[in-house]
């Protein structure tokens, strides 16, 4: 597995993403909702350079694979606390196609958020089935298949402390 983004650069541009977020909601207590399983790993770094009283929630979604509406989300985890009049921030591990961005932003506006803003690790270099531009991002990669620091491959790799680029040997 070739390293695309080591453990140094990850932390350097985490701290970054954390010190922007806290200027921008000075004096503000935001609700962090991390997209799960993926950005849990990203999530807690993230939270933890964020000088802030914050919150945080997660959510679970997942593509239905059935014949009928394939391709689909499916919300199988809610957020359970109350977003109404509050500023979310939703985190994610990858921006790729955008359904799933496009999908939880609307869901949580629906919830009567007051703002929603939403923070990426990582934005893939590509057209986007659904038009989604996330509001802060860690970095711009190639619309290539990666894994590590949360993001898997069948469930494993997550745990690694860089982001790699998947090898057909792997």
């Amino acid at each position: 597995m070739k390293i695309l983004i080591d453990r140094n650069k990850i932390e350097k541009r985490v701290k970054e993403l954390g010190k922007e977020i806290t200027a921008d909601y000075k004096d503000k207590n935001p609700v962090f909702v991390g997209i799960l399983k993926g950005a849990f790993i990203f999530l807690a770094d993230l939270v933890r350079n964020v000088n802030l009283d914050v919150e945080f929630d997660f959510v679970v979604v997942s593509l239905y694979k059935g014949k009928k509406s394939p391709g689909m989300i499916i919300l199988e985890r809610e957020v359970l606390t109350d977003l109404s009049s509050r500023d979310v921030i939703l985190v994610d591990e990858i921006l790729d196609t955008g359904k799933t961005l496009d999908f939880l932003v609307n869901h949580i506006r629906e919830k009567g958020a007051k703002s929603i803003k939403t923070c990426i690790l990582l934005s893939k270099r590509k057209k986007r089935e659904v038009s989604v531009k996330a509001d802060y991002v860690g970095f711009e990669i190639e619309d290539k298949f990666v894994v590590g620091y949360g993001l898997d491959y069948n469930q494993r790799y997550r745990n690694l402390p860089f982001v790699g680029l998947m090898d057909e040997k792997d």
